[in-house]
């Protein structure tokens, strides 16, 4: 992975609309908006079990502008454009490490930051941990474990406005696996059982891969 997309940011929401692909048709048309702070892919995520739940990550390059997006307006306009039937929190953070548990990607490095493909299942689950650092050595130590267990990619960020909030994505074998992963999680995996602050950010997302948005002029 280039020193670039190591260090990007995302902007993530988990949400509920009545109308997906009038949303995704939306932002498609206003990329010079999304270009304009910073943005450079758009990745939609379908629910698996829940009609209407999305979840939609935005990486953005630079941290100001992820700040400079949460305090403006603009964002919800764009939950009325979509038709989200409230205002659901958003996560800002930057990348901590995305890790590549695929047996065939392992003599790499065991990094990677491409989205999942449209047959895998991808869990998502805003956290609140004592330590950042010292889950990350809890997750080292229990790689070939998660790999064992099904699970094919971490993608771990940390808040920007609070240092022991991470967001966890987890590309997982089937959804199977996922329910398993929900119901019996890894020692390791501390944040399976611990919800962002005061329960603000829904309960852990399981679906599936629907479409990607490459902002023009960002790559």
């Amino acid at each position: 992975m280039d020193e670039r997309h190591l260090h990007s940011c995302i902007l993530a929401c988990d949400f509920r609309v009545d109308d997906v692909a009038r949303m995704w048709r939306w932002l498609g048309g206003h990329q010079d908006a999304l270009s304009s702070i910073g943005a450079h892919h758009v990745v939609l995520y379908r629910s698996i079990a829940e009609p209407g739940r999305v979840l939609v990550t935005i990486g953005i390059r630079h941290a100001a502008s992820i700040r400079e997006v949460l305090r403006s307006p603009a964002i919800f306009d764009w939950f009325d454009i979509a038709g989200a039937r409230d205002i659901p929190p958003v996560f800002g953070g930057e990348v901590v490490e995305k890790i590549d548990l695929r047996e065939d990607d392992r003599a790499g490095g065991g990094e990677g930051g491409d989205e999942p493909g449209p047959e895998r299942v991808v869990m998502g689950v805003v956290s609140s941990v004592d330590d950042v650092e010292a889950l990350m050595v809890g997750v080292h130590n229990g790689l070939d474990r998660f790999r064992s267990d099904g699970l094919r990619k971490l993608w771990i960020y940390r808040a920007l406005d609070d240092g022991q909030e991470v967001l966890i994505l987890q590309e997982i074998a089937d959804a199977g696996t996922a329910r398993r992963w929900i119901d019996r999680p890894d020692a390791a995996a501390r944040w399976m059982n611990h919800p962002g602050p005061a329960g603000a950010h829904p309960p852990h997302f399981v679906g599936t891969y629907a479409e990607t948005l490459t902002v023009a002029g960002q790559g």
